[in-house]
């Protein structure tokens, strides 16, 4: 086989598997791209880019923000957390932005194994967000449970957090 039809069956497989999964996606600004939304529990939606190159399939989606606080503590919790998850990894940007992603080499391109991916980078986004969240930017999410209490707004993108943000007796931690 040649690079050319391996990187032609390598795209058949990726679009047949993102739309019999019925994900909802389209064609990326980079030639043998597709970005594909993938819907998350705790993350609203992770948007995953998967570029079929000449080599390999690579795989990019962002997770979170760089972190205001904590970083350590941040940071050890992603590490461990590679540690565990099969095909990617995380990775920083120059911002400090984290991202998840990898290649994966074209003749590996299964049905199987890019559902596999998509799984893992659901995971990735979405299982650790609200811990994510609460390590790197629990200030700022304490200011703005204040502010909205103090004003009587919702706190509805806040709930998941009640717990930690709001003392039993109804008053806001120190």
């Amino acid at each position: 086989m040649t690079e050319q039809t391996d990187r032609e069956q390598a795209l058949a497989v990726v679009r047949r598997t993102v739309e019999d999964a019925d994900l909802e996606h389209e064609g990326g600004a980079r030639d043998g791209e597709l970005v594909v939304t993938l819907p998350g529990e705790k993350k609203l939606k992770t948007v995953v880019s998967l570029v079929v190159g000449e080599q390999a399939l690579s795989v990019s989606a962002f997770v979170i923000r760089n972190a205001d606080e904590n970083h350590e503590e941040f940071y050890r919790h992603l590490l461990r957390r590679n540690l565990r998850m099969p095909l990617l990894a995380y990775s920083i940007d120059a911002s400090g932005d984290v991202y998840v992603g990898g290649r994966i080499p074209l003749r590996a391109v299964t049905e199987e194994l890019v559902d596999q991916v998509l799984g893992v980078v659901l995971d990735a986004a979405d299982a650790p967000f609200n811990e994510l969240l609460l390590l790197g930017f629990r200030s700022s999410m304490q200011k703005e449970w204040d502010w909205r209490v103090s004003r009587g707004e919702s706190l509805r993108n806040l709930e998941a957090f009640r717990s930690v943000l709001e003392h039993t007796d109804g008053s806001t931690p120190e």
